[in-house]
C-alpha cells in the first residue's frame, strides 16, 4: 500500500551546491543552494530567490561558480546556507573558506571545495531561475582517479534529503549502468 503526500519537492537526493560570487566591490560570497541541477549539456540551473545577496551579485557580475559540498566541508557549507550575506557580509571567511579568482569568469573558486564549475550567466527568468553556461570545470588533483577524471569516492560529495532535512554521504558504488554502449541488465 502507498501513502499519498500531495505536491512535494522531493527529488531524492539533491546535490548540495555552493554558489560563489563577487559583489560589485569584489568581495567574495557563497551560499548553499540545494535546488539546482543540469539544464542542458553545457548549462546549469539554480533556483535562487531575488532576496539573496548571491542573486544580486550574479546579476551584477554576470558570473558565478558552483562547487560541490563534501563530507569534509559539511559544517562550513551548511553555515553559508544558513547565514545571509545581507546580514553577515564576511560569512565566507567566518566559514573558514578562502578563494582564488576563476581563470574563466568573474567569480571566486573556493579553495577548500575540490571541484567547481565556472559559469557565465545566460539569464535569470521571472521566477528567479538562474541559468548559467558552464565554461570550465576544475578539480583538485586530490579527487582525480587513475583515469585522470574526478572520482566521486575521492570527492566525497554530500546530498540533501529534502524529506528529512538531512545531509547524506555516499558510501559505495551501486553498479554500472552501461558498458561498451550496452545496458547491463541482470
Amino acid at each position: 500500500m502507498r501513502k499519498n503526500f500531495g505536491c512535494r519537492t522531493w527529488i531524492f537526493p539533491e546535490p548540495v551546491l555552493i554558489v560563489g560570487t563577487y559583489d560589485k566591490d569584489g568581495n567574495a560570497n557563497a551560499m548553499n543552494a540545494a535546488w539546482g541541477g543540469m539544464y542542458d549539456d553545457d548549462k546549469i540551473i539554480l533556483c535562487l530567490s531575488k532576496d539573496h545577496k548571491t542573486t544580486e551579485n550574479i546579476r551584477e557580475k554576470g558570473a558565478f561558480t558552483v562547487a560541490f559540498a563534501t563530507e569534509d566541508t559539511m559544517v562550513p557549507c551548511d553555515y553559508v546556507g544558513i547565514v545571509s550575506a545581507n546580514k553577515v557580509p564576511d560569512k565566507l571567511s567566518k566559514a573558514g573558506f578562502t578563494v582564488t579568482p576563476s581563470e574563466f569568469v568573474d567569480a571566486p573558486v573556493i579553495n577548500e571545495l575540490p571541484m567547481a564549475m565556472e559559469c557565465r550567466l545566460v539569464r535569470i527568468d521571472d521566477d528567479e531561475h538562474v541559468i548559467g553556461e558552464i565554461v570550465n570545470v576544475n578539480a583538485d588533483e586530490s579527487v582525480l582517479g587513475d583515469n585522470g577524471k574526478p572520482d566521486w569516492r575521492k570527492l566525497k560529495p554530500i546530498a540533501y534529503d529534502p524529506v528529512n532535512f538531512d545531509y547524506i554521504a555516499f558510501s559505495r558504488k551501486a553498479g554500472t549502468a552501461f558498458k561498451e554502449g550496452k545496458a547491463l541488465l541482470s
